[in-house]
């Protein structure tokens, strides 16, 4: 992909968003208004830290008060009356868009606003069934929701914010900072995932424990990854140097000690600006069970930068690397990175979802109408070879973690998928050749040659002793000479 045509590509993303960001735009304040200082009148005896934490920021010093963010037109979706104004208590990405223009279009159209895309997929569905139930009754959910989706799922990912008929919003949808939490405007997003309210500090947004909110865990542990590694050492030994309140923060240039998360996914360098599409400069999205380009989710949301590649999106991480190390140092790292994505592709993404999928029609014709995902233990071993291990190798691998690649990621793999995948995929074929139902028979058997063929694979055969004796003999002649070395 040449330069010309990545620069012509990112132009035509931009020039696709801007209409609506121009439409928005707000002139700022000359002086704070007469709405706002009534606001601060009462606030700053009602909500004092609220007062106190906006005295800090640069609204305050450029006279952006309470009513210019919270101003809202009668009839407008969440809009109710307080003390002769008329307001909303969510500030939404639309309405920071007023000031904010172009960074509310580069969020409108990353993954970060659709986050909120996740509540009708497998994982909001555990919470709701197998996590859950339908205890909890709002006037929004009369027929109940479960609490742990409200707590757990929506409160990252956000949930649909629904308003009440007295015009309150409804508390198993408010309070919510989810990151792609729908709004009553119908805006997806909440930049108050990122910038806390009511100072707005970019210093806070800059440091990785903002993004450690949400990303966090056994399936997608960035804050302890990052921590880990020699990027998360060198930051947290060196955060007074970090320069986090620099308005422009361009890395190499205003600091030279680490990176955060934000420096590598979205902040300046000396050749690139700052970007709130914090997906423009990852290949590979590593949520699903198989390798997927970052831009190819973008092209099924029909989102402009679906046209930037994964490849050109990774020419942008780059630009980042180099801005620390050297063009070789960099090159290699990506070599050994891609390696570890294509082993885990190969090893287990590929013939674990083939084999789970089959093992599944062999369960619902032995189980007929009493079948149902996640009541079978081999589900959540599959879920978490792929949700939890799978995602932890990639995730660990592309930010430099080895003992997260190794022990919580490769290592995990491993000891799952050979001491409880295949043995509960011999345990589902046994149960299909009991069953009086001739079509869990024939699936079985079909169960049964998939996983043998799988087992005698370059990539599995040595579990059932069937490896070539060559590969065998080249590693013990290497065990031989590391124990000859270090004798």
């Amino acid at each position: 992909m040449s330069k010309k045509l990545f620069f012509v590509l990112v132009f035509m993303f931009a020039a696709a968003t801007y209409s609506f960001a121009a439409e928005l735009k707000l002139e700022i304040p000359k002086e704070l208004s007469k709405e706002s200082q009534a606001c601060v009148a009462c606030h700053s005896n009602t909500t004092s830290n609220i007062y106190a934490h906006w005295g800090r920021s640069k609204h305050y010093r450029g006279n952006v008060g309470c009513y210019e963010c919270h101003m809202k037109k009668k009839g407008e979706p969440g809009a109710f009356e307080h003390n002769g104004a008329t307001i909303s208590v969510i500030v939404s990405p639309k309405d920071c868009g007023k000031c904010h223009a172009k960074e509310y279009d580069e969020f409108a159209n990353s993954h970060h606003s659709k986050a909120g895309r996740i509540m009708g997929s497998l994982d909001n569905i555990l919470a709701d069934v197998a996590e859950g139930n339908s205890g909890m009754k709002t006037e929004a959910f009369p027929m109940g929701v479960s609490a742990a989706a409200v707590n757990g799922c929506w409160q990252c990912h956000g949930s649909v914010i629904k308003v009440n008929k007295d015009g309150k919003l409804d508390p198993a949808t408010w309070p919510n900072t989810g990151m792609g939490r729908v709004n009553p405007d119908g805006s997806e997003g909440s930049c108050s995932a990122c910038h806390q309210r009511h100072e707005f500090s970019v210093a806070q947004a800059r440091q990785p424990e903002n993004c450690g909110k949400c990303h966090m865990g056994p399936d997608h542990p960035q804050i302890e990854i990052f921590t880990e590694s020699k990027h998360g050492i060198n930051y947290y030994a060196n955060k007074d140097r970090m320069n986090l309140e620099s308005s422009k923060w361009i890395v190499g240039e205003d600091y030279t000690a680490a990176p955060t998360c934000a420096t590598c996914h979205m902040s300046a360098t000396k050749d690139m600006p700052v970007t709130h599409n914090v997906g423009l400069r990852i290949k590979w999205n590593n949520r699903p069970a198989q390798l997927k380009q970052a831009h190819e989710t973008d092209l099924v949301w029909g989102l402009p930068s679906g046209k930037i590649t994964g490849d050109m999106r990774m020419a942008s991480m780059k630009k980042v690397c180099v801005s620390c190390h050297n063009v070789n140092f960099t090159e290699a790292f990506y070599i050994q990175y891609e390696a570890q994505m294509q082993l885990y592709s190969e090893k287990w993404a590929k013939p674990g979802e083939k084999l789970h999928k089959k093992a599944t029609e062999v369960l619902k014709a032995v189980k007929g109408n009493e079948y149902a995902s996640f009541a079978n233990k081999i589900d959540y071993t599959w879920f978490e070879l792929w949700h939890h291990e799978g995602r932890r190798v990639r995730h660990a691998a592309s930010m430099q973690a080895p003992d997260y690649t190794q022990w919580h990621g490769n290592y995990d793999l491993a000891r799952n998928w050979y001491g409880s995948y295949v043995p509960e995929l011999k345990e589902v074929i046994e149960m299909g050749k009991k069953s009086p139902n001739k079509e869990a028979n024939m699936k079985a058997d079909e169960l049964e040659k998939m996983l043998h063929e799988i087992q005698n694979t370059e990539n599995h055969k040595w579990s059932i002793g069937n490896e070539d004796p060559s590969v065998k003999a080249d590693r013990k002649k290497r065990i031989d000479e590391f124990d000859k070395r270090y004798k």
